[in-house]
């Protein structure tokens, strides 16, 4: 009987990588600070359901690559695996830098941010005309960078994967297939998230020619302020076990039994910017209409 909280040691191949499959989509559906992040960010910035399902894709795509090669290094060396519990800290400056860069790039050194726009008039060296510049399209290569580096967060999701699922493979040959089934169904449900994300953006009321701009705005926005809140929260994990807060609810679901720190990045953090950053920017855009 297939068990998606709690599964046996001593499982079936079959019943082994259909679980590690069904655990994928459950993992793509609740609130994940590897994943929710990152496919909304690049969905609202595609600002259509081709475009969100398509950047859904591409981050899944490269966190299913992550996590075939992660299945088989936990079946050669475990211990090697696991001792990326003790640097999630580090992997959260990571990805909160990589998230910020490319906030910065889409939005062409900043000048749309407001705290940091004399610093990069400095560093760029760019007057200010005060005029507004275009923004940068979002790149399906820049959300596979994100999936292959968030891929390498160990959550309880990963951790079933790597030490109930994988050791149960008949051989090293096949060692990463947990990983890749987990990542195929994570990535079917961010690809309809994203689609979802993507349809309900391009379906606003606003000029069809301002709601590319108006789009990159709320995703690298999002990207930023996101990407700081990863690398705060990392800093203090550093300093004390964040990780370690959190408060229990009586859901029986991985990532939702308890809220905690993660929980605070994929919903709290991401979603609060998002929506400040929608009101305003369609605040904008129904001023110029």
């Amino acid at each position: 009987m297939l068990n998606l909280w709690d599964p046996s040691a001593h499982l079936g191949f079959v019943i082994a990588l259909l679980t590690a499959a069904l655990l994928g989509v459950l993992h793509g559906i609740t609130p994940d600070e590897h994943t929710w992040p990152i496919t909304f960010s690049y969905s609202v910035g595609s600002y259509s359901s081709r475009g969100g399902m398509r950047s859904g894709f591409a981050f899944s795509a490269a966190f299913t690559l992550q996590r075939a090669i992660a299945a088989e290094l936990a079946y050669l060396l475990l211990g090697s695996v696991l001792a990326l519990q003790s640097a999630q800290a580090y992997l959260y400056v990571v990805i909160g830098l990589i998230m910020s860069g490319s906030a910065v790039y889409i939005l062409r050194l900043g000048r749309h941010i407001h705290f940091l726009q004399p610093f990069f008039r400095r560093f760029s060296r760019r007057p200010d005309s005060g005029a507004a510049p275009a923004v940068r399209p979002l790149s399906w290569k820049m959300a596979s960078v994100h999936g292959f580096v968030a891929g390498w967060g160990t959550g309880a999701f990963a951790l079933i994967v790597y030490t109930v699922l994988t050791p149960q493979m008949p051989s090293a040959a096949l060692g990463f297939l947990p990983g890749l089934l987990f990542g195929v169904g994570t990535m079917l449900t961010q690809m309809a998230i994203g689609a979802a994300v993507g349809h309900f953006v391009g379906r606003m009321r606003v000029d069809p020619a301002l709601l590319p701009v108006m789009a990159r705005r709320i995703a690298a926005n999002v990207l930023l302020y996101g990407g700081l809140a990863f690398v705060a929260a990392g800093g203090l994990e550093i300093w004390t076990p964040l990780s370690r807060w959190g408060i229990e609810t009586p859901l029986h679901v991985h990532n939702l039994h308890t809220i905690g720190v993660g929980t605070v990045l994929a919903v709290g953090i991401v979603f609060g910017v998002a929506t400040v950053s929608f009101a305003r920017e369609f605040a904008r855009m129904r001023s110029k209409a």
